[in-house]
């Protein structure tokens, strides 16, 4: 298990928020992640099943069920308590600093440019 204190990195925060409401096996998890990023992040096999390993090992996700697809095992993982508090916690993170750049933003477009130091 690991304490994070760091920004967690988009592929560990688009799989464990792909596995948060519920199982999913490895090509599900691929079509998951390219849904939730619209497109933009594509995990090749390799990478994708590495992660998986990772988190595993880091107490994030574990594997839900295992069953034999047409010769090869299929795992599906889902989310760990652990798992599901972190995400939550970056969730948190990512939020208030939403919040934050929004304010900022806002007053930036109201202020006249001069009053900025």
């Amino acid at each position: 298990m690991t304490t994070r204190s760091r920004s967690m990195q988009e592929p560990t925060l688009l799989v464990l928020t792909a596995l948060a409401d519920r199982p999913r096996h490895g090509c599900a998890l691929a079509q998951e992640l390219l849904t939730i990023s619209q497109g933009r992040v594509r995990l090749r096999t390799g990478t994708l099943y590495g992660s998986l390993e990772r988190l595993q090992e880091e107490g994030m996700i574990e594997v839900f069920s295992e069953e034999r697809v047409e010769g090869r095992l299929r795992r599906t993982y889902t989310l760990s308590p652990t798992g599901r508090d972190a995400l939550a916690a970056e969730v948190r993170k990512i939020t208030a600093t939403a919040r934050e750049a929004t304010r900022r933003l806002k007053q930036a477009a109201v202020e006249p440019a001069g009053a900025r130091a």
